[in-house]
C-alpha cells in the first residue's frame, strides 16, 4: 500500500463526498448535487485553516479528512487541530490506513503549532470509538449539537 496524504483539490470533492457517503449514516445524509459540496470546498480554502486532505493511491482518492486549527484562550491558549469527517475506502480498512491518517494529521497539526488534536464522531460508530482509542484519543467531553437549518 503506497498511500500518498496531500491536500485536496476541488476536482477531489466527488471522490470525497462518495467516501463520506459510502457508510450506514453518510447514505442518509449526503446527496450527489456537488453544487453545495464545492461551495463549501471554496469557503474552505478561503478560510486559510480548514484543510481537506486526501490519501491518494495509484491516482484514486482512497481516504480523507478535513482538519481545521483553532486558536483559542482556553487551555492556556492552547490551539488545536479539529479533526472531522474521518473515512477510509472500503477495501483498505484494517490494514493500517486509518493509523497512517493520523500519523500525516498530528504531523501537520504539530507543524500548525497545536498542542491538542481533537474529534468528535457519531456515538453509534462503536467501532470508530474503539480504533481512535488506541490512537490515544480520550473520550474527555461531552458533546452537543443543535441544527440550524
Amino acid at each position: 500500500m503506497t498511500v500518498v496524504f496531500r491536500e485536496g483539490r476541488r476536482e477531489d470533492v466527488p471522490a470525497v463526498v462518495a467516501l463520506i457517503a459510502n457508510d450506514f449514516l453518510g447514505k442518509t445524509r449526503e446527496h450527489s448535487d456537488m453544487e453545495a459540496y464545492l461551495a463549501a470546498y471554496d469557503a474552505m480554502c478561503a478560510e486559510g485553516a480548514n484543510l481537506l486532505i486526501v490519501g491518494e493511491e495509484d491516482g484514486a482518492v482512497v481516504a480523507t479528512y478535513q482538519i481545521t486549527f483553532i486558536s483559542g484562550l482556553s487551555l492556556s491558549a492552547a490551539r488545536r487541530a479539529q479533526v472531522e469527517a474521518v473515512r477510509v475506502a472500503d477495501s483498505l480498512r484494517g490494514r493500517g490506513m486509518g493509523r497512517a491518517m493520523f500519523e500525516d494529521a498530528e504531523r501537520r497539526a504539530r507543524e500548525a503549532g497545536c498542542s491538542l488534536m481533537q474529534l468528535t464522531m457519531n456515538a453509534q460508530r462503536t467501532e470508530s470509538r474503539k480504533f481512535y482509542e488506541t490512537l490515544g484519543f480520550e473520550a474527555s467531553h461531552v458533546g452537543f449539537k443543535k441544527r440550524l437549518d
